[in-house]
């Protein structure tokens, strides 16, 4: 192994040099197989390969994110996947291994998002997921390691350039961490803070009710959030992310853009979407495109001007506002993380609408008692962990 990877430039083309290495003089914990992966492509594959490690000790399930600017798009472990959401996250025509059908989730969670990825794999990349990988739109990926098809097909991705990257999975960072602003260098000690059911165990709800299936959805919410740039909260649906609101600096906005993420997921579910009569030869990131343009109150706009015909072989019957309200009624069972406590019952009242009926967050709000009066007039469940996740 390498004890510094010379970089093309810094996040800008403007930033040189650029490198990366060890304080400490010794090897870096990680090989390049392929490709050339810049700056911020290892920002991602360094944040995400902490997240799918963590994902996998929390629920002993092959895990998967979809990282774009050093935040996830989606996360997700290898739970079975039903033909709807097979359908949902374009895979149903590919032989999914549990890692492969990880990913298709994580990337499922937000395609739009998730398009030109850096993807984190916990487990040893198979020829499934590889496969998947070279067909999606993708900067790179992070492994422990590839077998020897998987690595033969990702080295034909990009006509030869796709960024591979093997990290050693017993690499273990120095317990205090440094970072460089303006010149000026700061120092922490890691957030080592492990992230397990017991968080879970202070339920301030009149409903205590918190099935193992909630209990891992919350647990993935909250390791999502300890890798998201702050403010931050994640919604959580059978095993996988279906909103991440990242970096806003009020706490509603975060659940807000969170929700409408997850409104879009559950929507793309909606029979109407599911049948939508697109023409062959559509492109996946056209679909998906298509789709929210579909889902969103701008598509009788679509209509009107008739662009529909690009994509459609007749002209879909619109998806209401009426039915959509409808739908999402209908939903329930999503788990929300919070990476701050929530100041007021406002978000309570958002999550509800996209189906929230688990909450894990830290407490420690003066209005504390107007949120958990909010979350009693839904019948939620919500525990107060106690442990804040900023990450910047």
């Amino acid at each position: 192994m390498a004890k510094e990877i010379m970089l093309k430039y810094g996040c800008n083309p403007n930033q040189k040099p650029a490198r990366i290495f060890m304080k400490n003089g010794g090897e870096l914990p990680l090989q390049v197989l392929n490709g050339r992966p810049g700056y911020i492509n290892f920002l991602d594959a360094f944040n995400s390969w902490q997240l799918v490690r963590e994902l996998k000790q929390s629920t002993n399930l092959p895990a998967a994110a979809s990282f774009k600017h050093v935040s996830p798009a989606g996360a997700a472990v290898g739970v079975e996947l039903s033909e709807t959401m097979k359908k949902v996250c374009f895979v149903d025509d590919l032989d999914l291994s549990p890692l492969a059908g990880a990913y298709a989730m994580a990337r499922g969670a937000d395609r739009m998002s998730s398009y030109g990825d850096f993807a984190a794999l916990s487990d040893v990349c198979d020829k499934e997921t590889a496969l998947l990988l070279k067909r999606e739109v993708s900067d790179g990926v992070i492994a422990p390691g590839y077998t020897d098809e998987a690595l033969a097909i990702l080295k034909q991705k990009r006509k030869g350039t796709y960024n591979v990257i093997q990290i050693d999975p017993e690499y273990r960072p120095e317990p205090v961490e440094h970072k460089d602003v303006y010149g000026i260098t700061f120092e922490q000690g890691r957030n080592e803070s492990v992230i397990d059911a017991g968080l879970l165990e202070n339920i301030v709800t009149k409903n205590k009710d918190l099935p193992e299936a909630a209990k891992r959805d919350l647990l993935i919410s909250l390791i999502t959030l300890k890798y998201t740039q702050s403010n931050s909260v994640c919604y959580v649906k059978d095993g996988k992310t279906i909103g991440v609101g990242a970096g806003q600096q009020s706490r509603i906005h975060c659940t807000r853009l969170a929700g409408n993420k997850a409104d879009v997921w559950l929507l793309r579910q909606h029979p109407k979407v599911m049948s939508l009569p697109f023409k062959a030869g559509i492109h996946r990131p056209d679909r998906d495109n298509t789709i929210d343009v579909y889902i969103s109150d701008d598509f009788m706009d679509v209509l009107a001007d008739g662009i529909w015909e690009q994509f459609f072989t007749v002209k879909p019957e619109p998806l209401t506002r009426e039915e959509k309200k409808e739908w999402l009624a209908k939903q329930s069972g999503v788990a929300l993380g919070s990476d701050a406590f929530f100041p007021f019952g406002d978000n309570i009242e958002r999550a509800h609408r996209s189906g929230v009926s688990y909450i894990a967050q830290p407490g420690g709000s003066i209005r504390d008692d107007n949120v958990i009066e909010t979350c009693d007039k839904y019948g939620i469940a919500m525990a107060f962990t106690g442990l804040r996740l900023f990450h910047h």
